[in-house]
């Protein structure tokens, strides 16, 4: 088989090398995606090989990146010279294979969720089987080359090392394992309007103890970021400092805060968020700050631009509502503090309230809901209603909500009160699929009477906090 020779030659100024290095453990690490273009002239000059085949070479865009040694600055001995790839063409491998397959089908999967001391919580993928799979928690995509455990979790972004190289967060940070290394490709959602020209000022950084590095995308679609990977730790989107601030999709989420004792006045908290955030480290994130407040679910998507001032309006417009602060501007790198960017305080009891988002400058509306408050309060203050008739009106997002670990600790414990039989256990153990076997569950629970569909709330609650008050069942 013909051999083909790949030679890559890297010029930069040593100025340049100094000011933009980072240093890690005696070492520096420096990012060729971004370099402008450079004088021959200049050095240090680096040179590299790398053989592969003719039937092996694939297009690709990558990144390429090189150590320097402290104690020789402006000279790179032999040592230092690297093999690389050519910038547009690398071998193709396993995962390259992987990522391209026609007929890949991706499959969502519900991770396994777990909380260390500090109650931050951590998400399990088990895979079997190489294939495309979909996190229905964080919206991230896998794709896998074989068989194994991913272990990821959200991290906060370490804004001063970004804003060294004139980044900023555009998505949240991923801190991502994979002890068998069988992740060959990522997809992170974003929240760019690809189809109005959004997306071109996007990259991945990659963040781990040496320090970071900054990926230019494989492929923008309209919802994620594709990225070849090869090693683990932090991944997110970022982008330039200085990028246009074009619209992107958004997300308005409204907490409520209940009346305590006999005070009437009660706080609904309105936060407008990038639409990439994840929910649940959102609910998680407020439990942690506030306490005990409702999410209320509504239609949260629209369209806002970063830096731009808006207000918030509601009807009734009576004194016993006051809205402050009167206007806002959408910070749209709010991924590590969820503090509202409105408060709604009502000083009477009301069923439901009317809320208007616009632009400050032209009065354009860029959000409006009805929003029903006096329901849930009613059914989780006053307990008016029976347990399994709640639990009916929340089946399909029950079904929906539920993971399989949670599902398989709450049939444990529902057979261990006589809720469930033997039988019905049973029943639920052979089926494979995670929705029929919750479908199962409520049905089953619910048709019991009052008593069983209380214990199956309390058991719930006890076992997913966040998902019962999701539902509104406390």
């Amino acid at each position: 088989m013909q051999q083909y020779s790949a030679t890559l030659l890297l010029y930069h100024s040593f100025s340049t090398f100094q000011d933009s290095a980072l240093s890690t453990s005696g070492r520096k690490r420096y990012d060729f995606s971004t370099c402008p273009s450079c004088s021959q002239s200049n050095i240090p000059t680096v040179a590299g090989s790398a053989e592969c085949s003719q039937e092996e070479i694939v297009e690709d865009t990558s990144r390429v990146s090189l150590s320097w040694t402290e104690d020789k600055p402006g000279k790179l001995s032999s040592t230092d010279c690297y093999s690389v790839p050519s910038l547009n063409k690398i071998p193709k491998n396993n995962s390259t294979r992987a990522a391209s397959s026609p007929d890949m089908k991706l499959k969502e999967f519900t991770p396994a969720i777990a909380a260390d001391d500090s109650d931050d919580e951590t998400y399990l993928f088990q895979c079997s089987s190489a294939g495309l799979y979909q996190c229905s928690v964080t919206g991230l995509v896998f794709v896998m080359k074989g068989e194994g455990d991913v272990v990821y979790r959200t991290v906060p972004w370490n804004r001063r090392l970004l804003a060294q190289h004139h980044k900023k967060p555009a998505g949240p940070l991923f801190d991502i394992k994979c002890e068998q290394q069988s992740v060959c490709q990522l997809h992170l959602p974003h929240c760019e309007i690809i189809s109005t020209g959004g997306g071109q000022f996007l990259q991945v950084a990659h963040v781990n103890d040496e320090g970071i590095e900054f990926i230019t995308p494989h492929q923008i679609t309209e919802s994620h970021i594709v990225i070849n990977i090869t090693g683990f730790s932090g991944y997110g989107n970022v982008r330039d400092e200085n990028s246009p601030p074009d619209p992107v999709q958004a997300l308005v989420l409204l907490f409520y805060k209940l009346p305590v004792d006999s005070d009437l006045t009660s706080f609904l908290s309105v936060l407008l968020l990038p639409k990439n955030v994840v929910l649940r480290d959102v609910l998680h994130t407020r439990k942690k700050l506030v306490g005990d407040e409702r999410y209320i679910e509504t239609s949260p998507h629209c369209k806002l631009h970063p830096k731009q001032v808006y207000t918030l309006s509601a009807v009734p417009e009576v004194d016993s509502v006051l809205v402050q602060p009167t206007e806002a501007e959408f910070d749209e790198e709010s991924y590590d503090n969820y503090f509202p960017s409105f408060q709604v305080i009502l000083e009477r009891n009301m069923n439901n309230i009317q809320l208007f988002i616009r632009d400050s400058i032209s009065s354009t509306s860029m959000w409006q809901r009805q929003v029903y408050i006096l329901p849930s309060r009613v059914k989780s203050f006053c307990g008016q209603t029976p347990p399994n008739d709640r639990l009916l009106n929340v089946r399909s997002c029950f079904i929906d909500g539920i993971s399989a670990p949670v599902l398989n600790s709450l049939l444990d414990k529902l057979l261990e009160k006589k809720v469930i039989t033997d039988a019905e256990r049973e029943e639920a153990d052979v089926m494979q699929n995670r929705s029929s076997r919750a479908r199962f569950v409520i049905d089953t629970v619910r048709k019991k009477g009052e008593a069983a569909g209380s214990q199956m709330i309390e058991f719930l609650s006890e076992l997913d906090l966040l998902l019962c008050e999701h539902l509104g069942l406390v």
